[in-house]
C-alpha cells in the first residue's frame, strides 16, 4: 500500500467502507468478492409476498480481516439493506445519515475532553454507492442521496451488474451518469490532487482513476478453470465475463484503488476535511444565534469561524505536502529495493555460470 506511516504498518490498518443500492444490485456478491469470503448470505428476493412489506434501513456492520501487500488491515463492512426499496424513501437518507454523523459526534466528543485517551475510530472513510444499469440516467433517489451524503463521507458511484450493458451502452451510460453528476453539482470522491504539489505519477494515476467513473463493477463468488487459470467469473451462453479482467470491467481497479493506492486519501480526506466541515458547522450551530447583528460576542464569534476556515485550508495544503513526501519516500525506497534485487539476481547468475 501506498503513502503509509510505518507504526500503522506494524499495528495493522482500519478501514471502514459502506455498501448502498436497492435490493437486488448484487451489494452482498461485491463484498464477497471484494473480501474474497462469504462476508454475507445470498438474499432470495424471489418471495413475491414480501414486496410490498414496508422496509427499515438496517445498519449492519461487519468486520474483516484482510491482509494487502503483506499488510494486516482491518475492513469494516457496512451494508444498508432496505434502501431504495419504498415508495418514499425519505426515512432511508436520514437513517444512513444520522449514522455517519453518530461517528463524527462521537470523535468529538473523545476530542474535547480534558484528558483524551485512545478510541475506537469507526468513521465512515468511503460510500460504494450502487447505481442500477439503466444505461439512461441518474434516477431521482440516485441523485437526492448522493447529493446528501456528499459533504459528509466520500461517495464513490459504481454502476452495479455492468455486464447487463453492451459495451457501447456502458460508455454511453458513464457519460450519461457524470453529466447528472456535474449539472445537480454533486459531491463525490473524484480523486483529487494538486497540480503544484502532487508528482507527475501521482496525477496521471488519478486523472486514469477519474475517467473510469462510475466504475462498472461486476462481483462473481463462482471461479472456472480458463486456458489453466482459475478465474473469478459470470458465464453465459455467448461466453464469459472476468471479475479480474480490466478488459472487461473495472472491479479490480476499484478494489486495488480502495484498499491500497487511495486508502489513506480517503481516511485523510474524511478526517481534515469532512469531519472538520462538519465540526464546524456543529460548533457553529451550538454557538452563534444571530451572526448578523453587531453584539461584540457575534462578531468575535464570527472572527473564531474565519480562522476556523483559515485553519482547515492550512492543513488540508499540510496533509497534500506529506502525502507527496510521503509518496516520494516510498517511491525512492522501492527503487532501491529493485536496485538491489536486480544486483542480487546478477550475482546469481555469475554464480552459477
Amino acid at each position: 500500500m501506498a503513502i503509509i506511516r510505518r507504526k500503522n504498518v506494524k499495528k495493522g490498518l482500519t478501514f471502514t467502507v459502506m455498501s448502498v443500492g436497492a435490493s437486488g444490485l448484487g451489494k452482498s456478491t461485491f463484498i464477497n468478492t471484494l473480501c474474497e469470503s462469504a462476508v454475507f448470505d445470498k438474499k432470495d428476493y424471489s418471495n413475491p409476498e414480501q414486496a410490498a412489506v414496508e422496509k427499515t434501513v438496517e445498519i449492519t456492520p461487519i468486520t474483516v480481516d484482510l491482509e494487502e501487500d503483506g499488510i494486516k488491515l482491518s475492513l469494516t463492512i457496512i451494508d444498508t439493506p432496505g434502501f431504495g426499496d419504498n415508495i418514499n424513501n425519505e426515512r432511508c437518507f436520514n437513517d444512513i445519515l444520522n449514522y455517519i454523523e453518530s461517528k463524527y459526534d462521537y470523535v468529538l466528543s473523545e476530542e474535547s475532553r480534558i484528558r483524551r485517551t485512545k478510541y475506537q475510530d469507526d468513521r465512515v472513510h468511503a460510500c460504494i454507492y450502487f447505481i442500477p444499469p439503466t444505461g439512461h440516467a441518474l434516477r431521482e433517489l440516485d441523485i437526492e442521496f448522493m447529493r446528501r451524503l456528499g459533504s459528509r463521507v466520500n461517495v464513490i458511484p459504481v454502476i452495479a451488474k455492468a455486464d447487463s450493458l453492451s459495451p457501447a451502452e456502458l460508455v454511453d451510460f458513464k457519460k450519461r451518469v457524470m453529466e447528472d453528476i456535474e449539472y445537480y453539482k454533486i459531491p463525490i470522491y473524484n480523486f483529487p490532487y494538486d497540480d503544484e504539489i502532487d508528482d507527475d505519477e501521482t496525477i496521471e494515476e488519478n486523472n486514469e482513476l477519474r475517467a473510469l467513473l462510475p466504475f462498472a463493477v461486476v462481483g462473481s463468488e463462482d471461479e472456472v478453470i480458463i486456458n489453466g487459470r482459475r478465474v473469478r467469473c459470470r458465464q453465459y451462453p455467448w461466453g464469459v465475463v472476468e471479475v479480474d479482467n480490466v478488459k472487461h470491467c473495472d472491479f479490480s481497479k476499484l478494489r486495488y484503488m480502495l484498499l491500497s493506492s487511495h486508502l489513506q486519501d480517503l481516511k485523510e480526506i474524511t478526517h481534515d476535511i469532512l469531519y472538520e466541515q462538519y465540526r464546524t458547522e456543529k460548533l457553529s450551530r451550538e454557538g452563534v444565534v444571530d451572526l448578523d447583528s453587531d453584539l461584540p460576542e457575534n462578531r468575535l464569534k464570527e472572527e473564531q469561524l474565519r480562522r476556523e476556515e483559515e485553519r482547515l485550508r492550512e492543513r488540508e495544503l499540510k496533509v497534500r505536502a506529506e502525502l507527496t513526501a510521503r509518496q516520494n519516500e516510498l517511491l525512492a525506497k522501492e527503487e532501491a529495493l529493485k536496485n538491489l534485487e536486480a544486483k542480487l539476481s546478477s550475482q546469481q547468475n555469475l554464480n552459477n555460470s
